[in-house]
């Protein structure tokens, strides 16, 4: 029953990818009728330009031999327009990396003195409340005035949507640490850095990763839009640059790099997330 059980999940999983590849299919076959006017078009205007028209929407087929083919040549470089999917990733994981390990530089002490200081706090919430729910891309134009680099203003957007959840997690964790444990290391005379080191930290640092770990989805989220915005290079900008050339297949091949990006990240942060998680 356990093994059942086991594989219950991942048997349906495939179903359900197998019933949406069926379905896709389905819709993209062509109709009588525009077999028809397919047919008269070629006539007119011959095969090859017939064929060199064609708008439908691709095929589960049609994707599967565009993803052969970025796959088997992820890395060419020919050109500032002409960059394989393996090298438009990198760029925008470069991006986010940066901006995102910059914000948790600046979020985590931050958060640990707000959560440590109740002064410090209602010090510093009105600005938190006020630039928490700035959408990271309206600084974009600002911060292309003043940074006048597009990569580098692509940073800072990541650094500002990556800050919050990273601040605001931390704090709650720090704040939310038992009183007895605290009582603790009073009564041991315990110093202030060894006590956030040695008593603060441990018991904060699920609460804190939770934090990390919604950031670095929201940082990914946000390097699209940002790359579609100051162009250049980047998944995003791979997407735009694509649906300018009205090529639907290389959009599906990009938006499912960018899925199965996340999904690693993610996982990446779930791991680490385990490994700091200490029972009760």
């Amino acid at each position: 029953m356990g093994r059942a059980s086991r594989w219950a999940a991942p048997a349906l999983s495939v179903l359900l990818l197998l019933l949406f590849l069926g379905v896709w299919h389905a819709a993209t076959l062509p109709t009588a009728g525009q077999q028809v006017v397919d047919a008269e078009y070629a006539k007119l205007v011959g095969a090859a330009a017939a064929t060199g028209q064609k708008t439908a929407f691709p095929s589960p087929a049609d994707l599967g031999a565009k993803l052969w083919q970025h796959l088997k040549e992820p890395f060419y470089d020919r050109g500032p327009n002409d960059k394989g999917v393996g090298v438009q990733l990198a760029y925008s994981l470069a991006r986010v990396l940066a901006g995102y390990f910059l914000a948790a530089l600046v979020a985590v002490p931050v958060g640990f003195l707000i959560g440590m200081s109740p002064t410090v706090y209602r010090a510093l919430d009105p600005f938190i409340q006020v630039l928490k729910p700035i959408s990271p891309l309206a600084w974009m134009p600002l911060a292309l005035f003043t940074l006048k680099d597009s990569s580098i203003s692509a940073v800072f957007v990541i650094f500002i949507c990556s800050l919050w959840p990273m601040l605001i997690n931390t704090a709650f964790g720090v704040a939310s640490v038992r009183r007895e444990w605290l009582n603790v290391a009073k009564t041991l005379e315990v110093g202030p850095v060894r006590k956030a080191f040695r008593v603060i930290l441990p018991a904060a640092a699920p609460t804190i990763m939770t934090g990390m770990r919604i950031s670095i989805g929201i940082a990914w989220l946000v390097i699209v839009a940002a790359e579609m915005l100051v162009g250049g290079t980047g998944i995003g900008y791979f997407v735009w640059n694509e649906w300018n050339n009205l090529s639907i297949t290389n959009i599906l091949a990009a938006i499912l790099a960018i899925g199965l990006v996340g999904m690693v990240l993610d996982q990446m942060l779930a791991r680490l997330t385990k490994l700091v998680t200490f029972p009760e």
